[in-house]
């Protein structure tokens, strides 16, 4: 005798929900686990809960508390008493080693409790809205070096897998736009040394970008100029041109008279590399240009999260011609490159 059984159909819980309302005790227990050197420790022998507390300066039983849910996470292995890095977090979180991006963890923390308040955010008129949005006047030298020592520790991680896809041998001038600390130039210029590079960014932005040049002993080659580059003239001697990691920052009309002048300006063959956080074609994902986009909001800018499809019409509204879209970090950034005709 066959019994049926009647399958009932899973009931939707509460439970990816909560996950997602939850999701800033990970990011608050990741950023402690960065301030207070838990990754680096670990690295360095201190793997157990009590060498661990003794290396943090810390209560067992905290370091407990705080090993325990980063192995949830998946940031640390357990076995037995003893716990070892992830391999992402031993390569990218552990302090002294060069692909060390510990500031760029805590990047978003001083905005925390202005995400508290997005609802109030969103709520803001068109009154409200800011040109520059974050790069006010109160946007000083010291804002601008905290900033940029979050972004170049990823940056130049970025800027040298830009250098390994795209081949610019041959070229004569590069120029980056919001090229922030520089990092794109900088490693162009370690990688051809006949390439000179300038930078353009905002003032406060300027006195951190020369810094960095000088630190890295490029300052002979790069240079950083005052330019606001949604409104100001663009050099004419370039036939290389960079737009990196700023394109949520600015509306649709920003971006798309940004790329025009850029056109313009370039020298004829010259090409046009635009990276940035860009939506599919469809506009439903990934999610974090999406994010990226949302973070506008709390800087009343008037930016927002652009398509690839938005941004290949840019360039071919401005006239670039042979267009190509690359995957360039999975499900973050996009790059669409274009060239002029000569």
């Amino acid at each position: 005798m066959t019994k049926n059984t009647i399958k009932t159909p899973a009931r939707p819980d509460t439970v990816r929900l909560q996950r997602i309302s939850q999701a800033f005790w990970e990011s608050a227990a990741l950023m402690s686990a960065v301030e207070l050197d838990l990754f680096t420790a670990i690295s360095s022998g201190a793997n157990t809960i009590e060498s661990a507390a003794k290396a943090m300066d810390i209560e067992v039983v905290n370091a407990e508390r705080l090993l325990v849910t980063l192995t949830a996470m998946d940031l640390l292995t357990r076995t037995g008493e003893t716990f070892t890095n992830a391999e992402d977090v031993e390569r990218f979180l552990v302090r002294g080693k060069k692909s060390y991006a510990g500031p760029w963890m805590l990047f978003g923390k001083p905005g925390w409790r202005e995400w508290g308040k997005l609802t109030e955010h969103l709520r803001a008129g068109r009154e409200d809205e800011r040109r520059l949005g974050m790069y006010g006047e109160s946007f000083t030298v010291e804002r601008a070096r905290k900033y940029h020592q979050a972004t170049y520790s990823i940056g130049m991680g970025a800027a040298r897998r830009f250098h390994r896809q795209v081949d610019l041998s041959g070229r004569r001038k590069l120029i980056d736009l919001g090229g922030g600390s520089g990092c794109y130039c900088i490693v162009a210029a370690e990688t051809y040394p006949e390439l000179k590079a300038e930078v353009l960014d905002l003032a406060p932005v300027v006195t951190v970008t020369r810094e960095y040049l000088e630190e890295n002993g490029v300052s002979d080659r790069v240079s950083a100029s005052t330019c606001d580059f949604t409104t100001d003239a663009l050099p004419h001697d370039a036939d290389v041109a960079i737009m990196a990691s700023n394109l949520p920052q600015y509306n649709r009309e920003i971006i798309a008279d940004v790329i025009a002048r850029v056109h313009d300006a370039l020298q004829p063959g010259g090409e046009f590399h635009l990276i940035g956080e860009m939506l599919d074609e469809d506009g439903t994902g990934p999610l974090a240009p999406a994010l990226w986009g949302l973070t506008e909001a709390l800087s009343h800018s008037t930016g927002l999260a652009h398509s690839i499809a938005d941004c290949v019409f840019y360039l071919e509204k401005a006239g670039f011609g042979q267009l190509s879209v690359n995957e360039f970090i999975p499900q973050t950034l996009t790059r669409v490159t274009g060239f002029k005709a000569d």
